[in-house]
């Protein structure tokens, strides 16, 4: 298996993204929000061209169809036609750099330090993951509007900004953004808000993909390595998360035998070269823990108080702000002291925070552990009326039914 293979979406992913970068290296980055509409407009014009077969040179055909787009857009601003039109005209474009630079040059670019994180995360989701504005939206539990105002208030400040970035160096103040960025599309790939499937393949190899070119460029970074780790961790449990027919294997029901040893070797492996001595930042803590589950032959046997633990630092490096640390830490504090302890610690963290995705499916699990069957039923009609991913409703509507004695 190679989870940084893409095809299909990723592959319009991929050209996207190296389109758009050779159109800002040309037209500069005050142009931003130009450069992508050219871009989105060659996209589409490439996808009515292409109905069954690449061209010999799709990303160079792709370029320069945006290029012209983004002519046409600057000749009919009257103000800028003739510095615009010559700049494309005239200007040949900057030598090609490798995919690789390119691909961390539109990371950086919507990274930028003076845009709020709020807006440096959208903008990059929109523009480098090719997330939909509804999909951004589930992702952080906001409105679909509020979303669609970072996006345009983002690409408005970058084209204001008109700086030429540190490249290929990265400023220290971007990688953690571009963490964020990273791991918040590699969790929407991983875990769909939006319907079915229950994940996007070609976007988990996209979050990988791209996290494996940030190692290269900042190898001695602990928490580039963690995110990397975490992520092949997670994915190394994919063939036992998903069924056959698409249903979901909660993690206590996973045949563990069809982890990939491959990415589970080269996960742990990035974890034990880049722990000893290290300053534990969240996405390396995140890994240990995901190498704690990868280690063990069953839930008997994990280490579930060095998890908890890990948890509680975990916390305490995220200051508590992060509800869904607290919740996985809540699922881990079951393990260890019980479910009574785990249920009494829940109702402090709905009270803070009501609508958090997956609490009432952990409720819903805990209810049923400690054989409150009334309870636990009650929970899961409110976890599946939460849940919009189709394949994680089925498998909530399977487990209210198992419940309560429906044969299927």
């Amino acid at each position: 298996m190679t989870a940084d293979s893409r095809t299909g979406e990723g592959l319009w992913r991929e050209l996207t993204r190296q389109a758009l970068a050779r159109l800002v290296r040309t037209c500069g980055s005050t142009r931003f929000d130009l450069c992508e509409d050219a871009v989105q407009e060659a996209l589409l014009h490439a996808q009515q061209r292409w109905p069954t077969q690449l061209p010999d040179d799709p990303l160079g055909w792709l370029t320069a169809t945006a290029r012209r787009r983004y002519a046409d857009h600057a000749r009919s601003d009257a103000r800028r036609r003739h510095r615009e039109t010559r700049a494309v005209s005239l200007h040949p474009p900057a030598p090609e750099a490798a995919q690789n630079d390119d691909s961390l040059l539109v990371l950086q670019l919507c990274c930028h330090p003076d845009l709020p994180r709020s807006g440096q995360v959208a903008l990059t989701l929109r523009a480098v993951a090719g997330l939909s504005t509804a999909q951004i939206a589930n992702v952080y539990q906001v409105p679909e509007s509020t979303i669609a105002q970072r996006i345009t208030r983002a690409k408005r400040r970058v084209s204001e900004l008109g700086r030429p970035l540190p490249y290929p160096e990265h400023a220290e103040e971007r990688v953690t953004a571009v963490l964020d960025v990273l791991y918040a599309m590699f969790t929407e790939a991983h875990h769909t808000t939006t319907g079915a499937p229950p994940r996007d393949a070609d976007l988990v190899a996209e979050a990988i993909h791209l996290t494996r070119l940030l190692r290269r460029s900042l190898p001695e970074s602990t928490e580039v390595a963690g995110l990397l780790a975490l992520m092949l961790l997670s994915e190394s449990r994919h063939p036992a998360r998903v069924g056959p027919d698409g249903s979901l294997k909660p993690f206590d029901e996973q045949d563990r035998t069809l982890w990939d040893r491959e990415l589970i070797d080269e996960g742990i492996e990035l974890v034990e070269q880049v722990t000893p001595g290290a300053e534990p930042g969240p996405y390396l803590l995140q890994a240990c823990i995901a190498a704690l589950h990868a280690e063990a032959s069953d839930l008997a046997t994990t280490d579930w108080d060095e998890i908890l633990v890990l948890y509680r630092i975990l916390e305490l490096v995220t200051d508590r702000g992060n509800p869904t640390i607290t919740l996985n830490r809540i699922v881990a504090q079951a393990m260890v002291d019980g479910n009574d302890t785990a249920l009494a610690q829940l109702d402090v963290l709905e009270a803070e925070h009501p609508r958090l995705p997956r609490l009432n499916a952990v409720r819903a699990h805990l209810l049923e552990q400690a054989d409150r069957p009334e309870d636990a039923a009650n929970a899961y009609r409110r976890a599946i009326a939460a849940t919009v991913n189709l394949a994680e409703r089925q498998h909530l509507g399977h487990r209210l039914r198992r419940l309560s004695g429906v044969n299927e």
